[in-house]
C-alpha cells in the first residue's frame, strides 16, 4: 500500500534580469520546468527607488534583477502568467508598497479576484539598515509604509503575505545563530507594536494580522545548528504572539517561512564544491517537518562568478524536485522528535535568543537599536571574528583555505561562458522606453497623483490608495519615491566600523603585525603621520560586509580610514579622496557595475590631477572584465577567492609604495 505524502514546498528560483520581456520568458520556461512559485529579483534602481535615467542609476540598470519603472513595465513582466492562480514572492523593501500597487493594477487588469492573490513582499525595512542596504527613507517613516501595507492587505487583499521578517541578509552580515533570531524577532515585535498602535486594524483582526507574517530565513552550512535554530524560531515565535500579542488560535500563531539557502557562502575556488553547500543547506530547512520551510529557492552553483545562466537555475530546481519527489522526505513525521541532542540545542538557542532580545527591548526596541548603531555594530564585529577564523584555518572552507589542491575543472574552462552577462546596450533601451512612457502618459492625470501622495504623507492617512492611483495614473518609481523623499527625508544608516573591536590580535610574528609594521614604515617614507585608505561604495550596491571588513582591518593595521557608507557617485568618491588627502582608493561593487564605474572614478581622478593615487577594486568580478579593469589603470583586483583580510590589507600598501616610487618592502613583525 502506497504511503500518503505530505505537500511539497514551493519552489522557487530567484529570478529577474536584463528587462521585463526577458525575465518575463524566463518565468514562463521555469514554470514550464516545474517550478511551482515566482520570486521576482528587481535590480537595484527599481529598490532604491530611482528611475533608470537617474544618475545613481548608471551601470545598475538590468544587473541584478529586472527594472520595473511603472505600470507597463509590470504588464510586461506578469503577461500570459494569470496573477491568480500564481504565488509570487517579491524581494523588494523600500519601494515595497509601491511594487504591489502595480502587482494589483495588473492583476485587476486581468480580471482577477484580489480575494485570491497569493504571495509576498519582503517589505522588511530594518535589515536593510543592517545589512543589504536597499533603504530609502528613515525608519519611522519606512515603518509606517509597512504599517500601512499590512492593514490594507489585510483588509482587502487577505491572502498576500505583506512582510517578510528578513534574517537572511543578516547572516550574510555576520549574524551568529543567536544573533539572526533576536534580531528579527524584534523586527517583528516593532512592526506588530506599530501596526496594533496605528488603530488601523481593530483589536479583534490581530491575529489575522499574525498569520500573514511570513519570515524569510538563512540556511548555513553548519547543519545541525541550521536546522535546530529553525525550531528555536518556531518555538519563539508560538512563544511571543501567545503572550505579547493574545492570540489564542494555533494555527494563526504557525511560524511561517521561506529560505534561500547562503549565496554569500558559495566560493569562486572550486565552485563544483557549492553543489554539495547548496544540498546540505537545503537539507537544514526540510528534514525537519516541524520546522520546514514553505517555500525554497535555491542559489546556482556559479553565483560567486556571475550572474547564472538558466541552466544552472534549472540545476537548482531538479536538486529540490529530487529531494522532494525520489526520496521518501515527505512519507514521515518528524524525524528529530525526541532527539535529546537537539531538544538540548535547541534550548540553549531559546535562551540565548530571549535573552538578546529582552536586551534589544531595554534600548527600546528594533528600531531604536538600528539608529544607535548598536546591531550594526554587533554584526560587523561578529564578521569580523568569523572572517579571522577563516584566515586562521580554525574554520575550514574546502578548496578556499584547506584542500587547495584541484583538478582543472571542466564547469569553468570557459569562464567567459560559465555566466550569463547583460548587453550593456539594455540600459540605453530601458531609459529609451522610460521617455517614450512619460510622454505618452496622461501628465496632469500623474501630477494630480502625486500631489496627493504628497498631501497623504504629510498628514496620517494610509498610503496605500494614493499609491494605487499612482500606479493606474503611470507615474513612474522615481517619481513615486522622490514625492515620499520631499515629505520624509532620506536616511544614512550607521556602519558600525568605528565601534567594531579588534577581532585580530597584532601578536609579534603574525601576519597583522608585519603589515602594521609595513603600513608605519610607508606612512614615514612619505612622510605622513599615517597613511590613509578611501573605502566607497559607489553606484547602488548595497552589500557592504565586505567594504566593511576592509575598513575594520585596514584601521586595525595602522591606516587612518575614511569610509562613508553606501550608494556614492564617482563625483562625491572622487572629491573626498582629494579632501582627505588619500593615499589610496579602495572600491567595492557586487552589483556588476564595475564595468561603467571605476573607469568614471578614474577619469575623475585623472581630471582632478591625482591620478597617482593607486585605485584598487574588490568585487564579484568576472576574469575578462578584470583584466579589463587592470589595462584602465587599476592597481589590483580582489575577488572572493582573495579571502586574506590582511593579505589585501599589505597588497595595498605595495601598491601605495610602487605608485610613490618608494622601494619594495619586506618587514618582518
Amino acid at each position: 500500500m502506497a504511503r500518503s505524502k505530505d505537500r511539497p514546498w514551493l519552489m522557487r528560483t530567484y529570478a529577474g534580469h536584463s528587462t521585463a520581456e526577458a525575465s518575463n520568458e524566463l518565468y514562463r520556461r521555469n514554470l514550464a520546468k516545474g517550478q511551482t512559485g515566482l520570486s521576482v529579483a528587481f535590480d537595484l534602481p527599481t529598490q532604491t527607488g530611482y528611475d533608470p535615467d537617474h544618475v545613481l542609476a548608471r551601470g545598475e540598470v538590468g544587473r541584478v534583477g529586472v527594472p520595473v519603472s511603472h505600470l507597463g513595465d509590470m504588464r510586461r513582466l506578469f503577461q500570459d502568467i494569470p496573477l491568480d492562480r500564481m504565488n509570487t514572492s517579491m524581494t523588494i523593501n523600500a519601494t515595497a508598497m509601491w511594487l504591489l500597487a502595480l502587482y494589483q493594477v495588473v492583476a485587476e487588469e486581468q480580471g482577477a479576484d484580489l480575494g485570491k492573490l497569493s504571495g509576498t513582499t519582503q517589505n522588511d525595512i530594518i535589515k536593510e539598515y543592517l545589512s543589504r542596504g536597499t533603504y530609502v527613507f528613515p525608519p519611522g517613516p519606512s515603518l509606517r509604509l509597512t504599517t500601512d501595507t499590512i492593514a490594507y492587505t489585510v483588509a482587502s487583499v487577505p491572502k498576500w503575505n505583506p512582510i517578510n521578517i528578513c534574517s537572511y541578509h543578516l547572516q550574510e552580515a555576520g549574524a551568529t545563530p543567536v544573533q539572526e533570531i533576536a534580531y528579527a524577532m524584534s523586527t517583528a515585535i516593532a512592526v506588530l507594536d506599530a501596526v496594533r498602535d496605528s488603530g488601523q486594524v481593530p483589536a479583534g483582526k490581530m491575529g489575522d494580522v499574525v498569520a500573514r507574517i511570513s519570515f524569510f530565513v538563512n540556511a548555513g552550512v553548519r547543519f545541525v545548528e541550521e536546522m535546530c535554530k529553525m525550531r528555536a524560531f518556531t518555538r519563539i515565535w508560538d512563544q511571543v504572539t501567545r503572550e505579547r500579542y493574545g492570540i489564542t488560535d494555533a494555527r494563526q500563531r504557525r511560524f511561517r517561512y521561506g529560505v534561500q539557502v547562503n549565496s554569500l557562502g558559495l566560493t569562486e575556488a572550486q565552485p563544483e564544491n557549492n553543489v554539495q553547500r547548496i544540498v546540505l543547506e537545503m537539507l537544514a530547512v526540510t528534514l525537519s517537518k516541524d520546522a520546514r520551510a514553505r517555500a525554497v529557492q535555491l542559489p546556482a552553483w556559479n553565483e560567486a562568478l556571475g550572474l547564472p545562466r538558466p541552466w544552472d537555475q534549472q540545476w537548482s530546481l531538479r536538486i529540490q524536485q529530487v529531494l522532494a519527489h525520489e526520496s521518501d522526505l515527505l512519507e514521515y513525521e518528524d524525524i528529530f522528535a525526541g532527539s535529546t541532542v537537539i531538544e538540548a540545542k535547541v534550548a540553549g538557542l531559546v535562551d540565548e535568543v530571549l535573552a538578546e532580545m529582552d536586551h534589544i527591548e531595554e534600548l527600546g526596541g528594533a528600531v531604536a537599536a538600528v539608529e544607535s548603531g548598536y546591531l550594526k555594530a554587533q554584526l560587523v564585529a561578529s564578521h569580523a571574528e568569523r572572517r579571522a577564523r577563516i584566515e586562521s584555518g580554525e574554520e575550514k572552507i574546502v578548496g578556499v583555505n584547506s584542500y587547495t589542491e584541484t583538478e582543472p575543472s571542466p564547469l569553468t574552462a570557459d569562464l567567459d561562458t560559465a555566466i550569463m552577462t547583460v548587453d550593456p546596450a539594455t540600459e540605453h533601451r530601458v531609459v529609451s522606453a522610460l521617455h517614450d512612457w512619460r510622454l505618452q502618459r496622461d501628465e496632469e492625470r500623474a501630477q494630480r497623483a502625486l500631489s496627493a501622495l504628497k498631501s497623504a504623507a504629510a498628514g496620517t492617512a494610509n498610503l496605500m490608495e494614493p499609491t494605487l492611483e499612482c500606479a493606474r495614473a503611470g507615474v513612474t518609481t522615481g517619481e513615486w519615491s522622490w514625492a515620499l523623499r520631499d515629505v520624509f527625508g532620506e536616511f544614512r544608516a550607521p556602519t558600525g566600523v568605528s565601534s567594531a573591536p579588534v577581532s585580530t590580535g597584532g601578536e609579534e610574528g603574525s601576519s597583522l603585525a608585519s603589515v602594521r609594521a609595513k603600513v608605519s614604515r610607508t606612512a614615514e617614507d612619505l612622510g605622513a603621520g599615517r597613511l590613509r585608505l578611501l573605502v566607497g561604495k559607489p553606484g547602488l550596491d548595497g552589500h557592504s560586509n565586505g567594504a566593511e571588513q576592509i575598513a575594520v582591518r585596514a584601521r586595525d593595521a595602522g591606516f587612518e580610514v575614511v569610509y562613508q557608507g553606501i550608494r556614492l557617485t564617482p563625483e562625491q568618491i572622487v572629491s573626498a579622496a582629494v579632501a582627505e588627502d588619500v593615499h589610496c582608493v579602495g572600491l567595492s561593487i557586487l552589483s556588476g557595475s564595475h564595468a561603467e564605474l571605476v573607469p568614471d572614478v578614474l577619469a575623475r581622478l585623472r581630471r582632478a590631477g591625482v591620478d597617482d593615487i593607486p585605485v584598487v577594486v574588490g568585487g564579484i568580478i568576472p576574469s575578462a572584465d578584470a583584466k579589463v579593469l587592470v589595462e584602465a589603470g587599476v592597481a589590483a583586483v580582489f575577488t572572493p577567492k582573495d579571502f586574506g583580510i590582511t593579505e589585501i590589507i599589505g597588497r595595498i600598501v605595495d601598491e601605495i609604495r610602487q605608485a610613490n616610487k618608494l622601494d619594495p618592502l619586506e618587514v618582518s613583525a
